[in-house]
């Protein structure tokens, strides 16, 4: 083969592969369908496959630290991505793409009228809440019952789940009688006829700044292009779907 019949084989393999290629990327649980939207959007602009993996946005954390070979990851908070960025696994600064609103859920006729005062009430026997250790809507989850000073009655009753999605889920079978959770879940055309909730007021708990970083768990092609990913999370499709989940985003 000559050098050039070589040079135009190794440009067609190169632009093959490019095309083939798929980048994982650890996503917060309250993410997972706006993730799964702007993932279509970005493969079908792009041609680079992306694989969601979700969970709690610590359980993700640890799995990275851990050499789970993610290529990007979208957080619950800002003090994961931080984390990450401190301690060397990052490709890029932590950046806050879109701010969660923290809602409570009912699907079993609870009386959201009252508020989150009713979590006190005796009628209310088991109240989900995604593991604060793990989680930073369930980290806020707490700091609103603290702020309107039910947390001690509500205590007993807490069930403590692995994620925002089992929060989800544990209210959509009723075996909880409520659940803290992310607007953006019960915005879902899955979700949006399942109950009723109310919308927590956004002071009586931390800014739930969500931000995103590139990793170096991957191949330097994968980080290449989970970087383009990242980029793609502000444009204007991403944008849109971020707002139709119900998240405020960042002043451009």
């Amino acid at each position: 083969m000559g050098t050039i019949s070589k040079l135009l084989f190794a440009f067609v393999v190169l632009i093959t592969t490019s095309w083939a290629q798929t980048i994982t990327v650890a996503v917060a649980a309250n993410m997972k369908y706006a993730a799964n939207d702007i993932a279509k959007a970005f493969t079908k602009e792009s041609g680079i496959g992306v694989k969601i993996i979700t969970g709690a946005s610590g359980k993700l954390t640890q799995q990275i630290m851990s050499g789970a070979p993610f290529d990007a990851f979208l957080s619950a908070d800002v003090e994961y991505p931080a984390k990450l960025a401190k301690a060397g696994y990052t490709t890029t600064p932590a950046q806050v793409y879109a701010y969660g609103t923290l809602i409570l859920w009912s699907n079993t006729g609870v009386d959201l009228s009252k508020g989150v005062a009713i979590v006190a009430d005796p009628s209310v026997k088991k109240i989900a809440v995604a593991n604060p250790r793990t989680a930073p809507y369930g980290i806020e989850a707490m700091n609103t019952m603290n702020y309107y000073k039910v947390a001690a009655k509500a205590q007993p009753k807490i069930v403590v789940a692995e994620s925002i999605s089992q929060v989800g889920s544990y209210v959509v079978t009723k075996a909880v009688d409520a659940g803290f959770i992310a607007k953006s879940i019960v915005l879902t055309p899955e979700m949006k006829n399942v109950g009723k909730w109310i919308e927590i007021d956004p002071k009586t708990y931390n800014t739930i700044d969500q931000a995103m970083v590139g990793l170096k768990n991957g191949t330097p092609a994968n980080q290449i292009a989970a970087k383009k990913f990242l980029r793609f999370m502000s444009s204007p499709q991403a944008v849109a779907i971020l707002k139709a989940n119900g998240y405020e985003l960042p002043k451009q």
